[in-house]
């Protein structure tokens, strides 16, 4: 039973993240605005040009469900973790874990506000890629699963993170030396059809590789792995850490000791 005082607490966690994400905007929107926009000139219009087309569209359209997708990751990932572990960090998340706050409330609030970022500048990204392309939407219902889970699931991610990270440098070692590598292998830039076949297997261990095409799936109606395959695992692992999450907080590891 949801009582009325855990939707205020909700609502209170979601806005204090929303306030964030606006009030300084310069940090949580513009930079990968930026990045995903030399991206779409330097691969897409300079490098594109070269490449012949992938599964009948053109390189440009090709690579825009996965920057978008980019976009998403990166900065639901990253406003989760970066909130999270500051407000642990600053010692202020106590004040929330002696009232009496249920734990899904506190999960909803910080993983809602890393929707929220992710959802935005993926919005964005798609926007500009207006300008150099025109792509097509084969699947609205596609777009919007793959978008939303992707979201909610790496702002699980981050939460955990958050959650186990001693330092600044342990929360920037997860982005730097793991998620980006993963983004960059997950068939971003490139159908992982064109790979050697153990490269090709060996992607398959990439969960970015299913978020990515699915996603793809949505604008073109085509994938490297079987739709359903892409949504199963996505679920999966969105209730795995899920479970994970409030098991942490539950029992206070990373907070309380």
């Amino acid at each position: 039973m949801i009582l009325y005082t855990d939707t205020i607490a909700l609502k209170t966690i979601i806005r204090k993240e929303v306030t964030r994400i606006l009030r300084i905007w310069t940090q949580t929107l513009l930079p990968p605005l930026i990045t995903q926009t030399l991206y779409f000139l330097i691969f897409g219009k300079f490098i594109g040009a070269q490449i012949a087309p992938i599964g009948g569209v053109t390189y440009m359209s090709f690579i825009v469900p996965g920057l978008v997708m980019m976009g998403v990751i990166g900065s639901s990932y990253g406003n989760v973790v970066s909130s999270f572990f500051g407000a642990k960090f600053q010692r202020s998340i106590e004040e929330i874990l002696v009232s009496p706050t249920p734990n899904w409330v506190i999960l909803a609030g910080y993983v809602m506000g890393g929707v929220v970022r992710g959802t935005v500048v993926g919005l964005l990204v798609f926007g500009v890629s207006c300008f150099f392309t025109h792509p097509v939407i084969y699947n609205i219902w596609a777009v919007l699963f793959f978008m939303t889970v992707t979201a909610v699931l790496f702002s699980l991610g981050a939460f955990i993170n958050g959650i186990f990270a001693r330092n600044f440098d342990e929360v920037a070692f997860f982005q730097n030396f793991i998620l980006t590598p993963l983004m960059y292998l997950g068939g971003v830039f490139y159908s992982i059809h064109s790979l050697p076949a153990f490269w090709q297997k060996a992607s398959l261990f990439n969960p970015l590789v299913y978020m990515i095409n699915g996603f793809r799936y949505g604008f073109y109606g085509f994938s490297d792995v079987h739709l359903a395959v892409c949504a199963a695992i996505l679920v999966v692992l969105t209730v795995a850490l899920t479970a994970l999450s409030l098991w942490l907080l539950k029992k206070g590891i990373g907070i309380k000791n």
